[in-house]
């Protein structure tokens, strides 16, 4: 698995190699392209690496803040979302967020796992028949038990549901069990406290609360569901937590603005524009 200290040395000494032979320096698309083929290497076989680079350059080209950011850690981000097989984008299966890391003096870049990625890695084990999440709103009839005989019921309110009051995730097994847990607003938002990424404006946390809410009670749900040692520990990369892939700490950092992207992301096999 590439490191990302070693993609660091890799970049700073191809880029003293250009200006002392008065090269043109390469651009992030060149080193993207120049990855490929590592990226095929990490890649589950239902995707395909140019997609997964298309994508890539797609959230850079519409991110100003990710052109300006360090190659290292950029590409650190982009070879993370390809060895879990997880795209950045609009789908929200994983996200790229740049933070002013403000003791290097640099932009760096931080990897979050989204919602739907969560899911997506969940489903890959092969021991789970379905796994899903929802919000619960203070007018939704719910009750949940713990115990020897758990329960949970949930019928959301038709019309004003009122206020955010927590989130559930459940995940029904193979062989017929079942896992579920509940987790309170106030426990989410602790959580989220102690998220490099939970209190920046720009972060999914800001724009998609509730999506990110439900991730997190399926983050704290992980310990208990039937998958590989390697995906528990591909979990513990996200937000930059992963030390093999982001060794970056800064004491003091400010994130900066993500936009949307505008337009539909090009399906599997087609090209931009059509």
């Amino acid at each position: 698995m590439a490191t990302n200290e070693t993609l660091k040395n890799q970049v700073t000494t191809k880029q003293k190699n250009e200006v002392a032979n008065g090269k043109k320096p390469m651009t992030i698309n060149d080193y993207i392209d120049q990855m490929a083929p590592a990226m095929a290497q990490a890649l589950p076989k239902h995707m395909s690496v140019e997609r997964m680079t298309r994508m890539a350059t797609t959230v850079i080209r519409t991110t100003p803040q990710l052109k300006e950011a360090d190659v290292s850690s950029l590409l650190g981000a982009v070879m993370q979302s390809a060895q879990l097989g997880l795209e950045p984008g609009p789908m929200g299966h994983c996200y790229f967020l740049p933070f002013k890391n403000n003791k290097k003096g640099t932009t760096d870049v931080t990897f979050i796992i989204g919602y739907r990625g969560m899911i997506d890695l969940a489903r890959r084990s092969g021991h789970i028949q379905s796994i899903y999440a929802h919000d619960v709103y203070e007018n939704d009839e719910f009750e949940y038990e713990l115990g020897l005989h758990s329960n949970l019921k949930h019928k959301p309110a038709e019309e004003d549901r009122g206020q955010f009051k927590g989130a559930y995730a459940v995940a029904h097994f193979k062989d017929g069990g079942y896992q579920f847990e509940y987790m309170p607003k106030s426990e989410i938002d602790k959580r989220r406290a102690r998220s490099k990424a939970g209190n920046s404006q720009y972060s999914p946390w800001a724009t998609d609360y509730a999506e990110m809410a439900k991730k997190t009670v399926i983050r704290h749900m992980w310990k208990y569901l039937p998958v590989s040692v390697e995906m528990q520990q591909a979990v513990e990369h996200d937000e930059g937590t992963g030390k093999n892939i982001k060794d970056i700490t800064p004491d003091d950092e400010a994130y900066v603005d993500i936009p949307e992207i505008v337009g539909d992301v090009p399906a599997e096999g087609e090209k931009e524009g059509e």
